[in-house]
């Protein structure tokens, strides 16, 4: 694993950037289908709630509600977690626009409060399942809630034309940097040599260089610059959607440039939510 990220200090300036957008929202915005298929603008910022109301519950007061039952594979917890997710968003219909956004900015400071107190070096409550772990840290746990909040804000922004203000690279480089984590394993299948790296650039502010090499035994998020077999070259505007499901492959590879080995073009099917 690379380095830790602390992104405690950000929570507040995107929930700000959130209130402000929902706040600009007409009645016919609310409504606006986004890239998730199944939910509206509206159903987008319910789910944010969802997860600023389920973290303070189960993880400040350690109320977990009913159980999931056995929870044996990664599809098991995939479904349980669709199934709430779901159940939530259809209770918050009867919610107004107005109400929803005044929860989301009450719950959101209490959330913020909330991840100062975790030691960020202790087992977290919950892995992050999509970069292989079966126990993670803290940090990574609040970095991957980060990228949650960054993303789901940005689905919204999209829907409505407004998706620029997240570009910038104190907001939209920590998502990357830390959905970036989940290379390793998403390439552990992939045969490699000892000294072969593959390089991947994001083209925006908020971009940047990762480079990914083998040490003979597995892949590797390193500083390795050198012995580059494979240069990929994906824009900005959809490495997000690319590591959210919120673009097809064929659409990003389509916008996505790839020189050398064609083993760079794995990432094109990398995951970093539940998904």
């Amino acid at each position: 694993m690379s380095s830790p990220i602390f992104l405690n200090d950000l929570f507040p300036k995107l929930d700000e950037k959130l209130i402000e957008v929902l706040r600009s929202l007409s009645k016919e915005d609310w409504e606006r289908q986004t890239i998730a298929p199944l939910w509206k603008v509206k159903d987008v910022a319910a789910h944010l709630l969802d997860g600023n109301i389920r973290t303070l519950s189960m993880l400040k007061d350690g109320y977990f509600g009913d159980s999931p039952g056995e929870i044996s594979s990664y599809q098991d917890l995939l479904s349980y977690l669709n199934r709430l997710n779901a159940e939530w968003v259809k209770a918050m219909k009867r919610v107004s626009p107005a109400i929803l956004t005044d929860m989301l900015e009450a719950t959101g400071k209490e959330y913020h409060q909330f991840l100062t107190t975790l030691n960020p070096f202790a087992d977290a409550a919950f892995s992050v399942a999509w970069a292989g772990e079966d126990v993670s840290q803290n940090w990574f746990h609040i970095a991957r809630e980060y990228t949650e909040k960054w993303h789901h804000q940005q689905q919204i922004r999209l829907a409505v034309d407004l998706d620029h203000e997240l570009y910038t690279r104190e907001l939209y480089h920590p998502h990357l940097e830390t959905s970036m984590r989940a290379l390793p394993h998403h390439y552990r299948n992939v045969e490699g040599k000892a000294g072969e790296t593959i390089q991947f650039s994001i083209s925006t502010e908020g971009g940047g260089d990762w480079f990914l090499s083998h040490n003979g035994q597995a892949w590797a998020l390193t500083g390795n610059s050198e012995n580059i077999i494979s240069k990929v070259n994906i824009k900005g505007e959809i490495a997000w959607r690319i590591f959210t499901k919120g673009i097809s492959r064929a659409e990003a590879e389509k916008q996505t440039g790839i020189e050398g080995d064609p083993r760079g073009s794995r990432i094109l099917d990398m995951l970093a939510v539940m998904a």
